[in-house]
């Protein structure tokens, strides 16, 4: 198992070094293949170490000792459990058929072999982060996907508006990985190590929500809140839309979002003992799912309302894990990365039918057009809205009952936020899909459904998002709760620390997922009557007024960072370095030289040429030499 284990994320920088450095001598095409199958076999290895590894067992893989001083050893190491297995089948099994997608959406471009390169990367890096068996490891794989997510933002360099967007994701989570680094620090300090266990078995001897917990748990969350776009770090998630689809499925589906929640979840017992911070988290995340879903509403380019739709969904799983409800925030990740990465790969579908067009505007009419990816891009808006029994119904429904059962108001809150969803899922579904086509003949009559490398990912993808809740099966339905079961081994120390009062009765519970099922096909059909039926269309951008201008507008949160902050700072670093170069730099080098030129000058006048002058000075010289002899 020790082999399978190390396998599972050697075999994706394999393929990253082949491609890497053969790409160029290897035939046409061949790299797309040579990465996806390099993460397929990840993802066999993968389901060959969950076939042996029991629930509550674990794996611990020491590479090797990287650091050591004094008391302190830390090494280059993998630990393996029930929620490092649920991720590990996430971010290669979605990772796999984002790849295979890949082959089809890129085919013909100049970067294909750059592009599977860095895709393997960052499968790589996400795999040393949910394998890391201690923070410094987590930390590695933090700062990997980082990288990687600017360089496949990027993807397009040669346009700059693409760059900007990549360095913006790429400052923006700098400044959370600061505060992760600053939570690592105070760990180290403080627990002696930054093995992920040991803080684990040494946490419960400090005392609850003391201010050491606190300060060191709203520091980690600092370091999720910038890489899973949170409030209110969250603008370079939307404009990391500049990359090729496949990236943005896997950004915000399979990899680098998931990876706050993740760590969250993996520090729960630190977490568990810091109440003050998880109250900040659900609010965070409550805020965040709400002000999402709001902007969502008005956004007409295909992948900005995905965007939002992903900054929303995020934030519903954070305030799972701020109500204490670890299981179930991992639950709407799992679901969420079906039903995400289809969104996503169907829009570039559209994308790619359509030779590039993102405005939803401009479509409509392609239900017949393109069937598959119509079918499949339908059930996956129906799953994230909340639609009965299929897999968003089950795992957002939980995370409301966890609401409903300890917060009335951030029920009502969340509830409202998930109606949203199903408005404008099904508003970005009627306008693109039903009625008439809103293009040009020319690009009407190029449309065609997309190759079976694309298709076939969209299939099953929809399988996954339509049975998906089977994993979490709610206690009323007479079943065991399989993810929470499977989980309880990594849960369950921070459930003992945390106080939830008595569950829900069934009747509530059934009661509540009528209700929310209920609303959402009525907020559906209110859109089917709207968008369809009425045939009403977006306004354009320029006779907007009041509210729906502002909605439009983002809420100008973008031109608010950029008047206070960014070009403040701009201006104090132009005025900073003004004085610091021209002030003391300029100052002391022209001072030196100043004073070099005057000692030059005063030291030149002895250099006369006159051969009296220098036999006087040397017999002066001699003189002075003999005097302070005579008194030492």
């Amino acid at each position: 198992m020790t082999f399978l284990g190390l396998m599972i994320p050697l075999l994706p920088l394999m393929g990253f070094l082949v491609n890497g450095l053969l790409g160029k001598y290897l035939p046409k095409g061949s790299t797309g293949w040579i990465g996806s199958i390099a993460v397929l076999a990840s993802f066999v290895c993968v389901l060959l170490v969950f076939k042996d590894l029991g629930a509550a067992q674990t794996v611990q893989i020491d590479v090797f000792n990287w650091i050591s001083f004094g008391k302190i050893d830390i090494s280059f190491g993998l630990w393996i459990d029930s929620l490092t297995m649920i991720m590990l089948m996430v971010v290669t099994g979605v990772g796999f058929l984002i790849h295979l997608y890949s082959i089809g959406y890129m085919h013909g471009d100049a970067g294909f072999t750059r592009f599977f390169t860095y895709l393997n990367l960052f499968i790589f890096f996400m795999l040393l982060l949910v394998m890391g068996s201690n923070y410094l490891m987590i930390f590695i794989g933090w700062e990997g996907v980082g990288l990687c997510s600017y360089l496949l933002i990027g993807f397009w360099y040669k346009n700059d508006a693409y760059n900007d967007a990549a360095q913006k994701a790429f400052v923006m989570n700098r400044i959370g990985d600061l505060g992760f680094l600053l939570g690592m620090f105070f760990i180290l300090f403080h627990f002696g190590t930054l093995d992920i266990q040991a803080v684990k078995e040494l946490a419960p001897g400090l005392t609850a929500n003391s201010t050491l917990l606190i300060g060191i748990t709203m520091l980690l969350f600092v370091g999720a809140i910038g890489k899973s776009a949170q409030l209110p770090l969250f603008t370079w998630l939307p404009d990391a839309m500049a990359g090729p689809t496949p990236v943005s499925a896997l950004i915000h589906a399979a990899t680098m979002v998931t990876a706050g929640i993740y760590m969250v979840v993996r520090s729960n017992v630190l977490f568990a003992m810091a109440p003050t911070t998880l109250t900040f988290i659900l609010w965070i995340g409550v805020a965040t799912s709400v002000f999402a879903a709001v902007i969502g509403l008005k956004q007409n380019d295909i992948k900005k309302v995905l965007a939002y739709s992903t900054v929303s969904q995020l934030g519903l799983m954070f305030a799972a894990l701020g109500l204490g409800a670890f299981s179930s925030g991992i639950f709407h990740l799992v679901t969420h990365a079906f039903f995400k990465a289809l969104l996503f790969l169907g829009a570039g579908s559209v994308i790619h039918a359509l030779h590039g067009e993102q405005d939803i505007r401009k479509m409509g009419g392609l239900k017949k057009l393109i069937p598959v990816t119509y079918l499949t891009f339908f059930l996956a808006s129906l799953a994230i809205s909340g639609f009965p029994l299929l897999s968003g119904f089950f795992s957002k429904d939980e995370i409301l009952a966890h609401a409903f059962e300890q917060n009335k108001l951030v029920w009502i809150i969340l509830f409202a936020s998930s109606m949203l969803t199903a408005f404008y899922m099904f508003r970005l579904v009627f306008l693109t899909f039903y009625n008439d086509f809103r293009g040009t003949e020319e690009t009407k009559h190029h449309i065609h459904e997309s190759p079976w490398t694309m298709t076939l990912p969209l299939i099953i993808l929809c399988v996954l998002s339509v049975i998906g809740g089977l994993l979490g099966l709610p206690a009323v339905f007479k079943m065991t709760h399989w993810l929470d079961t499977y989980l309880a081994s990594v849960t369950e120390p921070s459930a003992a620390l945390l106080h939830h009062g008595e569950p829900l009765s069934h009747s509530i519970e059934i009661g509540l997922m009528a209700f929310a099922g209920l609303a959402a096909i009525a907020v559906i059909v209110f859109a089917y009557r709207k968008y369809v039926s009425l045939k009403a269309m977006p306004e354009e951008d320029n006779v907007l007024t009041g509210l729906p201008k502002l909605i439009s507008n983002k809420f100008y949160v973008d031109e608010i960072y950029e008047s206070q902050i960014t070009k403040p700072v701009f201006r104090m670093s132009s005025w900073l370095g003004n004085f610091f170069d021209k002030k003391i730099v300029d100052q002391a080098v022209n001072s030196t030289a100043d004073a070099m030129g005057t000692g030059g000058r005063s030291i030149r006048t002895l250099q006369s040429g006159n051969t009296g002058a220098y036999v006087f000075a040397m017999v002066i010289g001699m003189v002075i030499l003999f005097i302070i002899r005579l008194l030492i």
